[in-house]
C-alpha cells in the first residue's frame, strides 16, 4: 500500500486553474471521489478542495497508475491539458505525502501561515469521504496523526498565537485602503465561516455591516452573533451598488455579481471576492477596486516573515511526526504476526499433548498440566524472540523483517497482506 497526494495550491496554480479544478459542492465531490476509487490503483480517497488548494489525498497499490488515472480525471473536469496539469501539480508519495499532510493540517502549507480555517477544511473533507465510504482505516490513520500533529505544532509553538485566516487579512488590505471604516455600509454574502469572521472583524472596526445569504433563516442567524442586518438575496441586483465594501464568498457556481446588475456610481468601491470558483464577474471599471485571493499576497508574505521561527520549530516538530507515524504503522505489520505465532503454538502444543496422551506416554489424568507446560514451554521460547521482532519492527530494516515473517506464515489458504498489513490493534 502507498500514500499519494497530489496537490494544486496558490503555490503552483493560478487562480484561474485553481477554479477550474474546485469542487463547490457535495455533488460534485461525490462524483469526483467516485471516479476516484473506481480505479483498481486506489483504494480510498479524500478530495479537498478550499479557496487556496485542491488536492487528491489517496492510498493505492500502484502509484504510476494511479497517478495516471488522476490525471485522466482532472483533464476531463477542467479541460486542461494533462501535460499542463503535470507542469504545475506537486506530486508527493508515501513519506513525502504524509509530510505534506501534516504540514498542510498544521498550516504551514497555507497562503496565510498560522491560519485557523484549514484544520476544519481537512475535518470536513474526510468526514465527508469516510461517511459515504470513499476512504477507510487506511487513510483514517493518516489524517488522525495530522490532526494530533496540528494540535502539538499549535500548542508547542506561537504560530497560531495571534489567530489569522483569509478574511482577515482582507480585511486588514480594507483597512489600509479605506482611513476609517467606522459608520461605512458593508455587505457580506455567504453564511460560511470565511463571512462570519469577515462580518465579525467589520462589526469591531465599527462599519454597518448586513449580511445576505440564499437562505435567510441561516443570515439571519450570522446576522444575530454580530449585530448586523439581514437583505433577502433577492435584493442583490437592486442595492448592489449601495455598498462601498462588499465582501462575498458564496460556494455558488456561477457569479453571482455579473456587468448586468452594476452600474456607474459616484463613489470608490472596495469589493473582496473570496471564493472559488469566484463570485464576481465584470469588466473593470465604475472605480471599483476588486481583490481577489491572490491579490493578498503582500500582506500574506508580511504574515510569513513573522512567523518565521515559530515556522521552522513546526517543521522540526512535523518531521519527527512522520517519522513516528511509519514507526507506528511498522508495528501494526508486527502485532498481528506475533499473534498468529501465539495461536499457530498454542494449537501445535494441544495436538501434541493429545497425541502423547492417546499414545499413552502420559496417563490421561494428567492431560491439563501436560497441556500447560506445552504451552508455557512454548511461551517462553518464542518471548525472546518476538520481543525482538517488536524492537527491530521501529527499526530501518523493519519491512525485511515483516516480509520475511509473511512468507514464513503464509500458507495456501490465506492471503498474508490481507491479514497483517494495516490492522490497528484493538480496532478491528
Amino acid at each position: 500500500m502507498h500514500y499519494l497526494n497530489i496537490s494544486f495550491s496558490h503555490k503552483n496554480s493560478t487562480l484561474e486553474i485553481r477554479e477550474k479544478l474546485s469542487y463547490p459542492d457535495d455533488e460534485n465531490m461525490h462524483g469526483c471521489l467516485k471516479k476516484l476509487i473506481s480505479s483498481e490503483a486506489i483504494n480510498e480517497a479524500i478530495l479537498i478542495s478550499t479557496c487556496n488548494r485542491m488536492e487528491v489525498f489517496c492510498s493505492c497499490n500502484d502509484i504510476v497508475k494511479a497517478t495516471e488515472h488522476i490525471f485522466q480525471m482532472l483533464t476531463m473536469r477542467a479541460g486542461i491539458s494533462v501535460e499542463e496539469l503535470e507542469g504545475r501539480a506537486d506530486i508527493f508519495d508515501d513519506s513525502s505525502a504524509i509530510h505534506h499532510l501534516f504540514s498542510v493540517a498544521s498550516s504551514l502549507d497555507s497562503m496565510v501561515i498560522g491560519e485557523t480555517q484549514i484544520a476544519g477544511q481537512l475535518k470536513e473533507a474526510f468526514r465527508f469521504s469516510y461517511d459515504n465510504a470513499y476512504c477507510g482505516k487506511k487513510l483514517a490513520r493518516a489524517m488522525r496523526s495530522a490532526f494530533k500533529c496540528a494540535a502539538k505544532v499549535r500548542n508547542s509553538t506561537d504560530i497560531s498565537s495571534k489567530p489569522v485566516s483569509m478574511a482577515s487579512v482582507a480585511v486588514s488590505k480594507l483597512k489600509s485602503l479605506v482611513h476609517d471604516i467606522h459608520g461605512k455600509k458593508a455587505l457580506v454574502i455567504g453564511v460560511g465561516e470565511m463571512s462570519e469572521i469577515t462580518a465579525k472583524h467589520l462589526h469591531s472596526s465599527g462599519a454597518d455591516v448586513y449580511i445576505m445569504n440564499r437562505t435567510r433563516h441561516k443570515a439571519e442567524i450570522l446576522a444575530k452573533e454580530c449585530s448586523a442586518k439581514v437583505l433577502d438575496f433577492s435584493e442583490l441586483p437592486q442595492i448592489i451598488n449601495e455598498f462601498e465594501i462588499l465582501f462575498t464568498a458564496t460556494s455558488s457556481r456561477e457569479p453571482i455579481i455579473t456587468d448586468g446588475i452594476i452600474k456607474a456610481c459616484d463613489f470608490d468601491r472596495y469589493w473582496f471576492d473570496l471564493a472559488l470558483p469566484r463570485d464576481i464577474s465584470f469588466n473593470k471599471g465604475n472605480r471599483i477596486n476588486l481583490f481577489q485571493i491572490d491579490d493578498l499576497k503582500s500582506i500574506v508574505s508580511e504574515n510569513i516573515g513573522l512567523r518565521e521561527e515559530s515556522a521552522r520549530a513546526s517543521h522540526a516538530i512535523i518531521g519527527r511526526a512522520v517519522v513516528e507515524f511509519f514507526e507506528w504503522l511498522n508495528t501494526l505489520d508486527i502485532e498481528p504476526m506475533i499473534k498468529e505465532i501465539y495461536q499457530k503454538a498454542n494449537e501445535d502444543a494441544k495436538i501434541e499433548s493429545k497425541r502423547v496422551i492417546d499414545k499413552g506416554y502420559i496417563p490421561k489424568e494428567y492431560e491439563q498440566q501436560v497441556n500447560k507446560m506445552a504451552q508455557q514451554v512454548l511461551k517462553r521460547f518464542l518471548h525472546d524472540m518476538t520481543t525482538r521482532m517488536r524492537t527491530e519492527s521501529q527499526e530501518s530494516n523493519s519491512e525485511s523483517i515483516t516480509g520475511a515473517m509473511q512468507f514464513l506464515l503464509q500458507n495456501d489458504d490465506s492471503s498474508v497482506e490481507n491479514n497483517y498489513k494495516y490492522i490497528i490493534k484493538g480496532q478491528e
